[in-house]
């Protein structure tokens, strides 16, 4: 058994304009599976879920954004120089504000978008040539091994890198976005802002994967969901994620 990783779920005071952001921003198409709820997908052929990209769900909440960094954020991958330019200044123009994270001087760029929740514009990297326009899910952690060791059995993605400052996953199908679990200073404060949702497998079941989770180390979480179809988990350094129900997206 294994889950599948199909939604980046964003946290917003208005998830219209969120939505539309990321959506003019990655060149992707806008849905709602009702009030409060803008999903951002890929157009043209594709069907979610899809190992190729990573839908993006974003959902209102009535808290804000907290002034800290948020500990998951998105990187976007560029094809050179040119386009990294001209990109960072079309997200400008969609409303995304540059920001200091202690970054320092680095080739890629750190914006926020309209509700400061911050992601890079990465300069060329080969690595991310097939990615989409997602290169990668990044994710502030103390233990990148432990966490290699977590979401490597959580999930049916490959482990591609694990040292003592990253671990790297990616689909066994070599397609799409990467899971990045980065060194950081500090463990987690705040709720993340930003969470991974997982999905069974057509004929799974979805108490047992919830149960084999629990096993590896996810613990259950109450947020005040109340009756609903999916499961909210935390790994094992606090960062949430949901269990979906098969063929459903929570809101």
């Amino acid at each position: 058994m294994a889950l599948r990783p199909v939604n980046v779920n964003i946290k917003a005071l208005d998830d219209a304009v969120v939505g539309g952001f990321w959506a003019e921003a990655l060149g992707w198409g806008v849905s709602s599976e009702g009030p409060g709820v803008t999903n951002v997908e890929p157009g043209g052929d594709f069907v979610w879920p899809d190992a190729t990209a990573l839908c993006i769900d974003i959902v209102t909440v009535p808290e804000p954004k907290t002034p800290a960094k948020n500990r998951v954020h998105l990187d976007l991958a560029t094809t050179s120089a040119a386009h990294q330019a001209e990109w960072v200044e079309r997200l400008k123009a969609l409303g995304a504000t540059p920001v200091d994270v202690g970054q320092g001087d680095v080739p890629w760029t750190v914006l926020a978008d309209p509700e400061g929740n911050e992601f890079c514009v990465l300069e060329p990297r080969e690595i991310y040539r097939d990615t989409g326009p997602v290169a990668a899910v990044v994710i502030d952690c103390v233990d990148p091994r432990a966490m290699a060791r977590f979401w490597g059995e959580a999930m049916d993605w490959a482990v591609h890198e694990v040292t003592d400052e990253r671990a790297v996953l990616r689909s066994a199908k070599g397609v799409g976005p990467y899971l990045e679990f980065l060194r950081a200073p500090g463990g987690k404060t705040v709720p993340d802002r930003m969470h991974i949702d997982l999905l069974p497998y057509p004929g799974d079941d979805k108490a047992a994967e919830v149960a084999r989770l629990r096993a590896l180390g996810a613990t259950a979480l109450d947020l005040g969901q109340g009756d609903v179809p999916w499961t909210c988990l935390t790994d094992p350094e606090g960062h949430e994620f949901c269990v979906l129900a098969p063929a459903a997206k929570p809101e």
